[in-house]
C-alpha cells in the first residue's frame, strides 16, 4: 500500500528500541493522562484508555507509573496539563507531513519545531495545506507463525479492511478507523501476536526522492520524532 513507507518501517522499529530503553515511557504517559481525562480513568468504558494500558504492558511500563498518569488525567493528583496539537508540514524535497504533539505548552512546542526545520528544510505550513492527502487509518501489526497475507484477507473479509502488507515477518493490516478495535480483537482470537494498533495518517500517494534527498528527509523525520512532544510523524515519501 502506498501510505506504508520506508519512514513508517523506520518508526516502528525505533519505537521499539526507544521502548527498550525507557524512553517511549514519557510519552505513553503523556497519552495515558489526556486520555484518563477527556474519558475517564476506568478502561472498561474508555477504549482509547484500555488500549493504551495495554501498549503500558507491551513495553513493560511499572503500573506505578501507569496509576499516576490516570490520576493526573482525572485530577486525583497533581501535574502538567497536557494537551493534542496536530500540525503540518513540508520536507525535504516537498514531502508533506503530519504531526501529532503532546505538550503542556504550545508555544514552546512550535518554537522547538520551527527551529528543527530551520536547520533540517522544510517548515511548518498552514491547517489543511496537506491534510488533504491523507486518510485516517486504523493500522495493526500483527505477528502468526502460520498466517500469511491471504489467511488475514480471508479472516476479515466481513470487515472494510484496505490491504495487507508483509513487513519482515510482521502483518500490517490497515482497515477502516471504526473497525480498529473489532480487526484487533478478531486476530487475537485466531492467535495473532499484536505488536501495535494504532489510527495513523495514510497518503493517497507517495512521492519517491533521490537519495540525497531522501537522506535528508530521513534525519529531518528522525529528530522529529525523537522531540520529547511529538507522539508521531506522518509523511507521504515512499
Amino acid at each position: 500500500m502506498a501510505g506504508h513507507s520506508k519512514w513508517s518501517q523506520i518508526k516502528h522499529k525505533k519505537a521499539k528500541e526507544d521502548a527498550k530503553r525507557g524512553k517511549a515511557f514519557t510519552k505513553l504517559i503523556k497519552e495515558i493522562s489526556i486520555a484518563a481525562r477527556i474519558g475517564g480513568g476506568d478502561p472498561s468504558g474508555n477504549p482509547r484508555l484500555r488500549t493504551l494500558l495495554e501498549k503500558a504492558k507491551s513495553i513493560n511500563m511499572p503500573i506505578d507509573n501507569v496509576q499516576r498518569a490516570i490520576k493526573r488525567g482525572t485530577g486525583e493528583l497533581p501535574g502538567s496539563h497536557y494537551e493534542e496539537y496536530t500540525y503540518e508540514a513540508y520536507g525535504p524535497g516537498g514531502i508533506a507531513l503530519i504531526i501529532e504533539t503532546l505538550s503542556d505548552n504550545k508555544n514552546r512546542t512550535v518554537a522547538e519545531l520551527r527551529h528543527i526545520f530551520s536547520s533540517k528544510g522544510g517548515g511548518l505550513a498552514e491547517t489543511g495545506a496537506v491534510s488533504w492527502m491523507f486518510h485516517r487509518r486504523g493500522v495493526i501489526r500483527a505477528l502468526h507463525p502460520a498466517k500469511n497475507e491471504d489467511d488475514v484477507l480471508e479472516l476479515l473479509l466481513d470487515y472494510q479492511v484496505y490491504d495487507v502488507d508483509n513487513e519482515e515477518s510482521t502483518l500490517v493490516i490497515t482497515c477502516d478507523s471504526k473497525e480498529l478495535e473489532n480487526v484487533k480483537n478478531i486476530l487475537i482470537k485466531e492467535g495473532f501476536t499484536i505488536e501495535s494498533a494504532e489510527l495513523e495518517w495514510i497518503s493517497d500517494s507517495t512521492v519517491q526522492l533521490a537519495d540525497e534527498q531522501a537522506d535528508k528527509a530521513l534525519d529531518l523525520l528522525t529528530v522529529l520524532q525523537d522531540h520529547d512532544d511529538v507522539k508521531n510523524v506522518f509523511t507521504n515519501m515512499a
